[in-house]
């Protein structure tokens, strides 16, 4: 032992030094223990030990310790604080989400490969198959990168119980770094995406790269009916080049050239026997070099046949392949190529349900028109199941209310507007009438985010005045002529939308819209509300009077849990919010967020005084982040430790100069 631990150690106890080790023996010999041994400690004792074990280990006591009634959750917490750093905040209230978010994170390192911090300081426990079995049986989402070819093939050979399990348990796919279609290697990706999204459960498909042909084949047969002229000629594979690939193929080779123009399932041809195998990567290096030199691909990307080629005949293509159907498309990179192919595949997209399409530059107008146009043909079909819609970044508000019309039967639509600053000026010729301002729409869910100088009100008022169903509303951004209030949507709210749920409006001035804002909680059912970044009390006179008002009228809202004034600058007046919790009607709020509120040590303490007086009567997750701790450490400590018999603390650290940007950021 080094001379500086054994100095360490003399100043600990000598009970806490021999309760580490045996921690430490456990860790170590756990496989050699009887798993009764360890449910038998007390209960204490077994919370203690479980962040000291393995991630593996923590995952096999789980079961047997929740029949006890104990939960893994700290365990679990424990690995994503040492994941993330002490300073990271744990959100994750329930054992299950903080399993499954480690699992998640350590399944993709360890299976490509990547290192981090924490995977090198474990890696004699997470680089094995049973931690990869562990974590894939607890996975919903698998991110396939394509270029990524040594995993894969390991998935495809010697680990394909594994991806058999992934089969069974995937329900979303993300897709990374493009390769090109044309060359051989790109098989292995291509074979694994056909497993899960074709004979797996994987209905969601999130595209994280520019690449239209990819996109292509990804919708091809997976519930439009569009062929993409450039992917139809790489289905094609030449007869001579499938008996080079496949030692027993049908007599007339049609298993190796389905027709392309119906579904394979659909053609006669189809139902020849499928061919047989060797793998793909038997074929020779100088066969695929002859090949590439020729100009010409010797393969096909047809799914059916690459699965034909890569399974065993006993495997999950011994007969005709399924098709996979896209329920829920997201593309993270959707610029002007892989636009066209979607606007093309949209029309016969029956199946689809949701779509999110995100450009890091404001998509143009022609772009946003034509994707408009081919919404339009598919709401016109009785089939069209579509209801989700998702499109960032638009150039113009008014292109809001085209895509609107384009989609009649969107209930949730998530927008955000970004103006250019240069260019003419974008005028869409969209006549208007009487009856299609006061048509209504069925949207349940709405969020516009802006970032223009300058925006007319109306776009947004007239959208809630047709929408009486709606149910959760963010708007963020939005930016009036001078003269003009906010308090026009706030009245549009108490009249129009009377089922709202979760109301969330950010960077806006509202600091003129108090009796607004108590008109709206006087007949609400708000269970979720977010003043976040809203100058709130710039403009009042007696801030803390107009506060309690404020807090007054926020009690009378029992259905309310979930309150945000992130960003307020509430600063010395935070001590009125525990008013909330006053009286014989407390407020029934669980989650508050004050952070980012310049909140100095003194006035948090405060705070905690009066929560302990008017104690919440739930226990209340209070987030204090972006707050000026450091300013007084040991009173800031203090206030902390008073809170936490009360609240469930989100905190993290923070610094002085990181405080004074906030503090100028709000100014």
């Amino acid at each position: 032992m080094r001379n500086s631990d054994h100095k360490a150690d003399q100043g600990k106890p000598k009970e806490i030094c021999l309760k580490e080790t045996c921690f430490q023996a456990v860790r170590t010999h756990f496989a050699a223990l009887d798993t009764d041994a360890i449910l038998d400690l007390p209960t204490p004792l077994i919370k203690d030990l479980l962040s000291r074990l393995t991630i593996c280990q923590l995952d096999e006591l789980q079961p047997s310790l929740n029949q006890r009634g104990i939960s893994t959750h700290s365990g679990w917490v424990a690995v994503l604080q040492d994941m993330c750093g002490p300073n990271h905040v744990i959100d994750f209230r329930k054992e299950e989400e903080a399993k499954h978010e480690v699992m998640r994170v350590l399944f993709t390192l360890v299976f490509y490969g990547f290192t981090n911090p924490f995977v090198n300081r474990n890696i004699t426990n997470l680089n094995t198959p049973s931690f990869l079995w562990a974590a894939a049986k607890c996975i919903t989402k698998f991110l396939l990168i394509m270029s990524s070819q040594k995993p894969l093939q390991c998935l495809i050979a010697e680990q394909r119980p594994l991806l058999n399990l992934l089969e069974q348990r995937i329900r979303s796919v993300g897709i990374t770094q493009c390769t090109d279609l044309s060359e051989r290697k790109t098989q292995t990706a291509l074979y694994v995406l056909h497993r899960l999204l074709d004979h797996g459960e994987a209905k969601r498909l999130v595209v994280h790269m520019q690449c239209p042909i990819v996109l292509a084949w990804l919708l091809h047969g997976r519930g439009s009916q569009y062929i993409n002229p450039e992917l139809k000629n790489l289905m094609h594979c030449k007869k001579a080049s499938c008996v080079s690939q496949v030692s027993s193929a049908s007599s007339d080779g049609a298993s190796c050239s389905p027709g392309l123009e119906t579904r394979p399932s659909e053609d006669q041809d189809d139902q020849a026997a499928p061919c047989k195998r060797p793998k793909l990567d038997s074929v020779s290096v100088e066969e695929e070099g002859e090949g590439q030199e020729s100009g010409k691909a010797n393969f096909t990307v047809d799914p059916q046949v690459i699965c034909q080629t890569f399974a065993p005949c006993d495997g999950p293509s011994a007969g005709i392949c399924p098709w996979g159907q896209i329920e829920c498309l997201e593309i993270r990179q959707c610029q002007s190529g892989s636009l066209r192919v979607l606007n093309s595949a949209l029309p016969t997209f029956f199946c689809l349900r949701s779509l999110t399409l995100h450009s890091f530059s404001t998509f143009g107008n022609s772009e946003v028109l034509g994707l408009a146009r081919a919404l339009k043909q598919l709401s016109e079909s009785s089939c069209s199941s579509l209801t989700d819609l998702s499109i960032s970044v638009l150039p113009c508000t008014k292109l809001v209310e085209i895509l609107l019309s384009a989609s009649p039967s969107v209930t949730s639509l998530h927008v955000e507007v970004q103006t250019l600053m240069w260019g003419p000026r974008f005028t869409p010729h969209h006549p208007r009438t009487a009856e299609s301002d006061m048509s209504e729409l069925p949207l349940e869910k709405l969020t516009v985010k802006v970032a223009e100088l300058q925006t007319n009100l109306h776009f947004i008022t007239s959208v809630l005045r047709r929408s009486p169903r709606l149910t959760s509303l963010h708007v963020a951004g939005l930016r009036l002529p001078s003269g003009y209030s906010q308090s026009q949507l706030l009245t549009t709210l108490s009249e129009s939308n009377h089922f709202l749920r979760s109301l969330s409006l950010e960077d806006m001035n509202l600091s003129d819209c108090l009796p607004e804002i108590l008109n709206l909680l006087r007949d609400c059912k708000l269970e979720e509300l977010r003043f976040n970044d809203c100058r709130l009390l710039e403009k009042w006179s007696d801030k803390e009077e107009s506060l309690q008002q404020l807090v007054t009228a926020l009690k009378v809202v029992p259905s309310l849990h979930t309150l945000s004034l992130a960003q307020n600058r509430l600063a010395k007046s935070v001590c009125v919010l525990a008013g909330l919790f006053s009286g014989s009607s407390p407020s029934s709020v669980k989650q508050l967020d004050i952070s980012s509120n310049f909140i100095q040590p003194a006035e948090l303490l405060e705070l905690a005084v009066r929560l302990r007086t008017h104690r919440p009567p739930h226990r209340l997750t209070l987030d204090l982040r972006k707050n000026p701790g450091d300013r007084d450490p040991d009173t800031w400590s203090t206030a902390l430790k008073s809170l936490r018999t009360c609240c469930v603390l989100l905190v993290e650290g923070w610094t002085s100069t990181d405080s004074m940007a906030d503090y100028i950021s709000n100014m």
